[in-house]
């Protein structure tokens, strides 16, 4: 009998081991089996293998990747000693978009193929706006993804210029994420270092004979720092967030100035004031889901499509919730690393999706919890003011609660086929080039736009995306003729909310808000035939006759090529007459009157056909 389980255990241990060595084989091939069960890869990864003959003092993988072994993420030979032998295969960073299967989704597959379709991995948006303008698509709402671009004129401008934020952006080298930091897959977002390991990982960098000797943490301790990178460039949302916005001035003239922050690529930004979300200590993932960040499975022609949360889900006045058990697999993950307890939670109006660190409290107050730090928010309920009655229906929180947001006018790109370029998705140097010249960055609250979706019409911000003249004449094939000016405004998400709101005249009464530009906007009182008025600030353009920073003209209709969206447009002349009806009476009567607190609540054109004699309503012909 002893002798029969003696033999019976051999043969499993036997039988373990050779599953153990074909699991290696494999990942040395960077090609797991597709029989291999997540049972066996389980087992594989407690092993750990030879590795730790060389790297035995490495420590720091973080709670749950700290029991896996080195070949599951980085492949090699973990069972041979030999130097060159348990190197053959080894991928140095894991989790790039080359290898992101066969290592991080080993056990995460289901994150990982919802990344693949993300709009942080495609940059859908990017590309079909981009490939739109310069007229080599009928619309900018295709599906277009960064890493299959071409060498149209289009797709040459984004390699030049734009490639390098999305994860498919392979990273190279080893290190903490920084300003400067783009691309890596899973590791964009995962990956930390503590400030031993990055200790360890400069002295090794200095003298490779020293091999490091903390492995940064695998985890979901994702700072605001991860997300910097790419999302402090184009609309800034990263910087708007923390309160910065971008000038056109030398780092060496604004060294050591205070209200200035000079960023590691020599950008030189200036404080305005920052979220009030961040005030608080919140963080981008605080607000910003999962399948915001990570995707759901599903492709999105633009950024605001992917994005599920809004404003009313954490403070509106109908709270929404799901249940723990009503948790995704992939939700319920989260839920349980992040030790949280509450049996409900908050969820998005928009898909159902959970705000994993929210709950509602016995009182009935609906908290949030930050990722950062574990301090309970209580989410603050919508107020009376911002009730949305009558004109006011259709604004979107945003429309009143950004304080400020970027505006870029005055650009000029053009192709110069004798310029030192280089192709930032083959990373090779290449004659030829695109450059953009930028002309003036201006800060303020943002234009208000219309945006007609899906039978809905909401109120929203908007900035000049694109007020540039493009030159394709230099690129090869094109003509002189080519030579196109554009005046483009996009929708916004600036990232600045104010626990204030606008004030009235801010929009009824504003220029900018209205999309005329900045000038004197005035409301002229006479017995006859009193009327609004408009003296620009920054002068014509030859090309379109419209000054710099407008949208429209002065009670005119939009172009028909004016947004960077099909859907999103500027306000129509009757539009802006009914804005400008309100403004008349805002320059006599106070927006804390009663009467004008009526016209928030109560029909306005009702109002209207009892004012008094003194009253002046404008004339528009």
């Amino acid at each position: 009998m002893l002798k029969k389980t003696l033999l019976l255990l051999l043969f499993i241990g036997f039988s373990v081991a050779l599953i153990f060595s074909l699991f290696t084989y494999l990942h040395s091939l960077g090609k797991p089996s597709s029989v291999e069960t997540k049972k066996q890869a389980n087992e594989h990864i407690a092993i750990g293998g030879e590795c730790v003959s060389c790297h035995s003092q490495v420590i720091g993988m973080g709670e749950v990747h700290s029991q896996i072994g080195c070949a599951t993420c980085h492949f090699g030979n973990s069972f041979s000693t030999n130097k060159e032998e348990a190197h053959k295969g080894m991928v140095l960073i894991p989790g790039n978009a080359s290898n992101m299967e066969q290592a991080c989704g080993v056990c995460h597959s289901e994150a990982v193929k919802n990344i693949r379709t993300s709009m942080m991995t495609t940059n859908n948006g990017i590309v079909s706006v981009d490939k739109y303008i310069f007229g080599e698509v009928a619309s900018p709402d295709g599906f277009e993804a960064m890493t299959e671009l071409g060498h149209s004129a289009a797709d040459e401008h984004l390699r030049n210029l734009c490639s390098r934020c999305h994860l498919g952006y392979e990273k190279e080298h080893t290190g903490a994420v920084d300003e400067l930091s783009r691309g890596g897959g899973c590791t964009a977002c995962h990956l930390n270092y503590s400030t031993k390991g990055k200790e360890s990982h400069l002295a090794y960098v200095n003298d490779p004979t020293l091999l490091p000797t903390i492995h940064p943490s695998l985890d979901l301790a994702i700072s605001n720092d991860h997300c910097f990178g790419c999302h402090s460039r184009s609309g800034r949302i990263s910087t708007n967030y923390e309160g910065y916005h971008e000038t056109l001035l030398n780092k060496k003239d604004m060294a050591g100035v205070d209200g200035f922050r000079t960023l590691q690529d020599d950008r030189v930004f200036k404080y305005i004031g920052e979220d009030v979300h961040h005030t608080k200590g919140l963080l981008c993932i605080d607000c910003h889901t999962y399948s915001d960040v990570m995707g759901d499975g599903k492709q999105y022609a633009h950024e605001e499509d992917a994005v599920k949360i809004s404003c009313e889900d954490c403070h509106g006045k109908n709270t929404n919730t799901v249940s723990v058990d009503e948790l995704d697999p992939i939700n319920k993950r989260i839920y349980t690393s992040r030790k949280y307890s509450h049996s409900q939670m908050l969820a998005t109006a928009n898909q159902q999706v959970p705000l994993l660190n929210t709950y509602i409290d016995n009182l009935g107050k609906a908290k949030l919890i930050g990722k950062k730090d574990g301090v309970e928010h209580v989410l603050t309920v919508l107020s009376s003011s911002c009730a949305r009655d009558f004109g006011h229906q259709d604004l979107t929180c945003s429309s009143c609660h950004t304080a400020w947001a970027p505006q870029c006018i005055g650009c000029h790109v053009d192709y110069d086929s004798k310029a030192n370029g280089y192709d930032l998705l083959t990373r090779q140097y290449k004659q030829g080039s695109w450059i953009e010249y930028a002309g003036e960055f201006l800060v303020g609250p943002p234009t208000l736009a219309i945006n007609e979706k899906d039978g809905e019409r909401e109120i929203k911000p908007a900035v000049p995306g694109m007020i540039f003249t493009l030159d394709q004449s230099g690129y090869d094939g094109k003509k002189a003729s080519d030579t196109t000016f554009h005046r483009l405004f996009a929708p916004a998400s600036p990232h600045t909310t104010s626990a204030v709101g606008r004030d009235c005249k801010s929009c009824h009464n504003n220029p900018v808000a209205l999309g005329y530009g900045r000038g004197k906007l005035e409301f002229v009182i006479s017995e006859t035939q009193p009327h609004w008025t408009f003296e620009l600030e920054y002068a014509n353009l030859p090309q379109d006759g419209l000054p710099s920073d407008a949208w429209i003209g002065f009670l005119k209709e939009a172009g028909s090529k004016s947004s960077t969206r099909l859907t999103f447009r500027a306000f129509s002349v009757y539009e802006q007459e009914k804005v400008l009806t309100v403004g008349a009476c805002l320059t006599c009567h106070d927006q804390e009157s009663k009467l004008m607190q009526q016209s928030i609540h109560q029909d306005f054109k009702g109002l209207l056909g009892r004012v008094i004699d003194e009253c002046r309503v404008p004339v528009f012909n």
